[in-house]
């Protein structure tokens, strides 16, 4: 008799050891079809002693899923879209599902035709990846597949997305300021046209609130780079605003802060603390001191997203926003007060 142990175990194989027909030994392998328990459970046991490993591409074909799922990304080179597209390929690698990569370069209209291309394929889902948190268009439910959006959610809310929640990464940066015993905090704002920067905004007024405090000196927006963070720090000062800490709402921001404050004379943290968000590694690690930093769990939003698009596949669809928190990485930059 054959040894099938040193070749790939086949269906057929259990069906024979096990002394039952092919289609039932296919029944109890898939859970299907009626049979007593001790026969489904006489055919399980022989499988696993045959060390048996069902054939996915068959499986695939059986059940009508293809074992793929389309991924479209508006930034293939962005700092928030790869740890997204990295945590999102990790989850859908633990369910055998593999991943077609497509990138629409921010085009809506080039958006569509990579979702068409991909369908011809016959991926099983599709995984939006928006390069901000800014809503996005729906691209509607005419595909015939689950759709589920990463970072930048769909205006629809029937329809599944997950992206961070810059309100409360707002809220932490100025609790976590005022944990390190700072009272004096300006605020130095982003692009006010990207919803990171106001709903950031939203939640640093509501800790300020909660804790009887205002920001110290106005509120001002710019662009997300070091020019401006260096312009509105010095505008602080030459305003004679009072200050011992501020909120950067990128870490772009609170490096031209540094800068500024540097230029002055004041130490950080010991003047003056500085707290940015984003955690971008180049900057943080980088910057001296070390910057504290909030980081957007990019990576954990898109594990999540691929697990909700897994979910919709099986019939169990999600629906509405889910807004993942934030978490602060502590560093030299906002060192508590002696």
């Amino acid at each position: 008799m054959e040894d099938i142990s040193r070749n790939r175990v086949r269906l057929e194989d259990v069906a024979a050891a096990a002394g039952v027909s092919l289609s039932t030994a296919s029944k109890a392998m898939h859970n299907k079809g009626r049979m007593s328990e001790t026969t489904r459970k006489h055919i399980l046991d022989t499988a696993q002693r045959l060390n048996y490993t069902p054939n996915k591409l068959a499986q695939s074909l059986a059940n009508g899923f293809s074992s793929t799922i389309g991924l479209i990304t508006s930034d293939l080179q962005g700092r928030f879209s790869t740890p997204i597209l990295i945590g999102a390929e990790k989850e859908l690698r633990t369910r055998s599902i593999s991943v077609l990569l497509a990138n629409a370069l921010g085009d809506e209209a080039l958006e569509r035709e990579q979702v068409a291309k991909l369908l011809t394929l016959k991926v099983d889902g599709l995984l939006i990846v928006h390069s901000e948190t800014n809503p996005r268009p729906s691209l509607g439910e005419e595909w015939g597949v689950p759709v589920v959006y990463a970072y930048g959610p769909s205006i629809n809310t029937d329809d599944c997305s997950v992206t961070c929640d810059n309100v409360e990464a707002g809220r932490l940066a100025v609790n976590h300021l005022i944990s390190c015993g700072r009272r004096n905090i300006a605020v130095i704002g982003g692009d006010e046209t990207y919803t990171a920067a106001t709903d950031r905004l939203k939640g640093s007024l509501e800790a300020f609130l909660e804790f009887g405090l205002e920001p110290a000196g106005p509120i001002r927006f710019g662009q997300w780079d070091e020019n401006w963070g260096r312009a509105a720090t010095r505008l602080l000062m030459d305003q004679g605003v009072q200050f011992d800490a501020v909120v950067c709402q990128s870490d772009q921001l609170a490096r031209g802060c540094i800068d500024a404050l540097k230029q002055e004379g004041l130490r950080i943290p010991d003047d003056v603390a500085v707290i940015g968000h984003d955690n971008w590694d180049v900057l943080t690690s980088s910057s001296r001191p070390s910057l504290t930093s909030i980081d957007n769990e990019t990576e954990l939003i898109g594990r999540r997203a691929a697990r909700y698009l897994m979910d919709a596949i099986d019939g169990n669809p999600h629906h509405g926003v889910d807004y993942v928190p934030c978490r602060l990485i502590q560093r030299e930059s906002t060192l508590p007060l002696d």
